[in-house]
C-alpha cells in the first residue's frame, strides 16, 4: 500500500472519529443530553413553543419602548428612518447559543464592506426583563471591540425592557421562547431579523453562521424595501444548561443531527471511492522524494 493511500486512509478515519464524536457529543463527550426516546423527528416537550416564524413584511412598531445601554430610555422607532436594522433577539447572560449568534452576527457583518452607522444598524434586545442596562452596556463594548471599525460604536444599540414591550417585538417577528423557573434559563431559536429602513420586516437569517455575502444581499435588498421569500429553516435550539454538571438539555439538535448524518455519509463515500482507486491500481506509486517527471537512477 502507498503512502498517499495510508495518509489518506487515516485521514478519513480520524475524521470519520471526529465526525461521530460531533453526532453523538452525549456518548462521546458528556455535553449534549437529549431526552430519552424521543425520535430524531419529534421535538422534546420542552421545545414545545420555540420557534422562529417568518412573518416577512410585517411591521414592526415603533412605539415600543426600550433602555439602551447608557439608561436612557429610546423607542424602537429611533433606530427606522434612516438605514436598514440588523435585529437580534437574545438575553446577555445565555451560557450559549445567544453568544454564538452574536458572535457569528458580527464576524458576518466585519467581513462586509458596509458599515454599521452608514449602511446598517444593529439592534440587540434581551428577552430577559430582568437584566438591565449594565449587561447591556458589557455586551455592546465586547462585540463593538469584536467588530474593530472605527466610529460605528453608535450603531450599535443593546436594549433591555419591560415585558410587555419585549412580548410584542418577539411576536411581531414571529420569536417564540419559554423560560424555565427550575434552571432560571430561557428555551429559544437562533436567528437574525433584517428590517428596512421603515421597520418592516424583510429578510431572516437562522441558525449561528452569517455568510458576508449574505448579509450584503440581506441589507441591499432591505435598503430597497424589498421583502424576501421565505427560506427552509433548520433551527437551533437551546435550553437547559445546568451549571452543576456542565450540560445541555438540548443544543442545535436539528442541525447537529442533519449535518452529522450527511458528514458520515459523506466519509463513507470517501472511503468506498478509495478503496475502488486502490484496487484499480490508480494512485501514483512514484518513489518517496522523487518528483513527477524527474529521472530516476538506481
Amino acid at each position: 500500500m502507498s503512502s498517499l493511500v495510508r495518509t489518506i486512509r487515516h485521514a478519513l478515519l480520524a475524521a470519520l472519529l471526529a465526525v461521530t464524536a460531533g453526532v453523538c457529543p452525549a456518548a462521546a463527550q458528556g455535553q449534549v443530553q437529549i431526552e430519552p426516546g424521543i425520535p430524531v423527528d419529534q421535538t422534546p416537550a420542552a421545545l414545545t413553543g420555540v420557534g422562529y416564524a417568518q412573518r416577512l413584511g410585517a411591521q414592526v412598531p415603533a412605539d415600543l419602548t426600550f433602555v439602551d445601554e447608557t439608561g436612557a430610555a429610546v423607542r424602537l422607532g429611533d433606530y427606522f428612518g434612516m438605514r436598514p436594522v440588523v435585529l437580534a433577539l437574545a438575553y446577555y447572560e445565555c451560557p450559549m447559543l445567544c453568544t454564538q449568534v452574536l458572535t457569528g452576527m458580527t464576524a458576518g457583518l466585519k467581513g462586509l464592506k458596509f458599515s454599521a452607522g452608514q449602511e446598517f444598524e444593529v439592534v440587540v434586545v434581551s428577552f430577559d426583563p430582568g437584566e438591565g442596562p449594565g449587561l447591556a452596556a458589557a455586551k455592546k463594548a465586547a462585540y463593538v471591540d469584536h467588530y474593530d471599525r472605527e466610529g460605528t460604536s453608535h450603531a450599535w444599540h443593546f436594549l433591555t425592557g419591560r415585558k410587555a414591550d419585549i412580548d410584542r417585538l418577539a411576536a411581531t417577528v414571529g420569536f417564540t421562547y419559554t423560560y424555565d423557573e427550575k434552571t432560571d434559563q430561557y428555551a429559544h431559536a437562533a436567528g437574525l431579523t433584517v428590517l428596512t429602513p421603515e421597520g418592516r420586516i424583510s429578510r431572516y437569517f437562522f441558525g449561528i453562521d452569517f455568510a458576508p455575502r449574505d448579509l450584503r444581499l440581506g441589507l441591499v435588498e432591505a435598503s430597497n424595501r424589498a421583502i424576501a421569500t421565505p427560506v427552509d429553516t433548520a433551527l437551533l435550539y437551546c435550553f437547559h444548561y445546568d451549571p452543576s454538571t456542565g450540560t445541555y438539555g438540548l443544543v442545535a439538535m436539528n442541525v447537529v443531527r442533519a449535518a452529522g448524518v450527511l458528514m458520515v455519509l459523506a466519509m463513507g463515500l470517501g472511503w468506498v471511492l478509495l478503496r475502488r482507486r486502490e484496487r484499480r491500481g490508480d494512485f501514483d506509486h512514484t518513489p518517496t522524494g522523487v518528483l513527477p517527471g524527474a529521472s530516476h537512477k538506481a
